[in-house]
């Protein structure tokens, strides 16, 4: 409840000093899950942030992700992630959120950016001290006018333009390297090693001009991607994932655990004794649009009746669909509930399945579709929307 009455303060205090009506940055809504601010820029454009709280705030940090693709924004938001969990982080990130986009777009700081300073003391020191401050290291590859940087900044803007001033995966790269290391310490060596090795291949892919996917899209799976790596359930076992040919966009997912009371975990038993495998394969694919469309989802392996598994393996539940989906949701829940709603819908696996069972992509979109057509028509009744 602590952490509760926390968040809830910090969300009170922000909407005082940004309320609707501040010229530069504005909270238009703020409840316990989500906030949605607005910053206005030197021309009077409007760019829309939105930041997810989970219920372990500040333990887990907030997901903050813009609808703009602008680069820049985005380099803003990945930084937010550079600030240690600690007391008061939401306060902390939204100041530097303010400070780093009106340092961006040369544009004055709202007259309460001293207030908020003031509820900070431990870190005003911090923002002060621009020779050494990591908050202030990344806006200098843009700017390149605070009066404080010495000649070794200097050669790294120069360096930073050749390549390109707003590679987003740069700025993370270095300034960040020791935060991102104390953060993932609690990644295994091998997952940590497919963290790094995808921030290598973003990179490259970027600096060569192939990139693939969106910066808003990729920014939140590499999100999703750690915040899995160090999840309790998937350290338990109960799931684990594989990207298929380092693709953030195309995610393997083998459903390891499910209710020992459940005929699916008996079937999961015998499935072993016959073929080797105790898991139900998913495959879990997204546009470059998401959070603010869901991942497509089938069952890859075993066949299965029941479960609200449809034809090809696609899955009748509505939070799949652009009707029923919230870019709230994080990829370990969606997980979790298509687990839950498996053995509620008493899916059994069917042992023998002919080759014309098999399921298959082109099947499960088709199969997808119409199930979507139908209920935008009739309704979403089965299963219950809070059964998934």
């Amino acid at each position: 409840m602590a952490c509760v009455a926390s968040l809830k303060q910090e969300l009170q205090l922000s909407e005082s000093l940004f309320g609707k009506d501040n010229e530069r940055f504005q909270i238009h809504a703020a409840t316990m899950d989500e906030l949605t601010c607005k910053f206005i820029g030197c021309n009077k454009e409007e760019f829309t942030v939105h930041c997810n709280f989970t219920d372990s705030y500040p333990q887990t940090r907030p997901v903050w992700f813009s609808e703009s693709e602008d680069p820049v924004l985005s380099t803003v938001i990945q930084r937010l992630s550079e600030i240690s969990a600690s007391g008061q982080l939401l306060l902390k990130m939204i100041r530097r959120l303010v400070r780093d986009l009106c340092k961006l777009h040369n544009v004055q700081e709202p007259s309460t950016m001293s207030i908020l300073d003031q509820e900070l003391p431990s870190e005003k020191s911090d923002d002060d001290m621009a020779s050494a401050d990591e908050d202030d290291d990344g806006i200098d590859y843009y700017n390149g006018d605070d009066d404080d940087d010495d000649e070794d900044e200097d050669e790294e803007e120069e360096e930073e333009e050749e390549t390109d001033c707003m590679d987003h995966y740069e700025m993370e790269e270095e300034p960040s390297k020791s935060v991102t290391e104390k953060d993932d310490k609690d990644i295994d060596a091998e997952n940590y090693a497919v963290l790094e090795r995808l921030k290598s291949n973003q990179r490259r892919d970027y600096l060569k001009g192939s990139v693939s996917g969106s910066v808003q899209a990729t920014d939140r799976l590499m999100k999703e991607l750690r915040d899995v790596y160090r999840s309790d359930a998937f350290k338990k076992k109960m799931y684990c994932v594989e990207l298929v040919n380092d693709s953030l966009y195309d995610w393997h997912i083998k459903i390891l655990s499910v209710d020992n009371d459940s005929p699916l975990h008996a079937d999961l038993k015998q499935l072993k004794e016959k073929e080797g495998k105790d898991h139900i394969l998913l495959n879990m694919t997204f546009k470059e649009n998401f959070p603010f469309d869901p991942p497509f989802v089938r069952v890859i392996f075993p066949v299965l009746t029941g479960g609200y598994v449809l034809g090809g393996g696609a899955i009748c539940m509505e939070l799949l669909t652009k009707q029923g989906w919230s870019s709230a949701y994080t990829v370990e829940a969606v997980i979790l509930q298509i687990a839950a709603t498996l053995v509620k819908g008493k899916a059994r696996i069917q042992f023998g399945a002919s080759k014309q069972r098999q399921y298959s992509l082109a099947r499960a979109q088709q199969s997808f579709k119409s199930l979507v057509q139908i209920h935008e028509k009739n309704g979403w009744f089965t299963p219950p929307k809070e059964d998934g």
